[in-house]
């Protein structure tokens, strides 16, 4: 599979512009510190939200697996239906 570089330096980038405390604790992200991280990561916002949303989504899906509930990742993943 091609994964162009540049996009892990922008992941990069927008993780090394949050405080250790929001990399600890997303959650902590508001909308100031979404603009503060935007800035000086060199993206805009909607960037930062995407990336915001796939660590949420990770976290849920882990949270399924450790669970033992792979049924319930399974229906909610999409394609995966039967």
């Amino acid at each position: 599979m091609d994964i162009d570089n540049n996009a892990f330096k922008s992941i990069e980038a927008i993780i090394q512009s949050m405080t250790p405390a929001e990399r600890a604790n997303p959650d902590l992200i508001n909308g100031n510190r979404k603009k503060r991280i935007a800035a000086g990561s060199g993206t805009g916002i909607p960037e930062v939200n995407k990336l915001i949303k796939q660590f949420e989504d990770m976290r849920k899906m882990m949270k399924m697996m450790t669970t033992g509930n792979m049924k319930n990742m399974m229906r909610n993943m999409p394609g995966m239906r039967r």
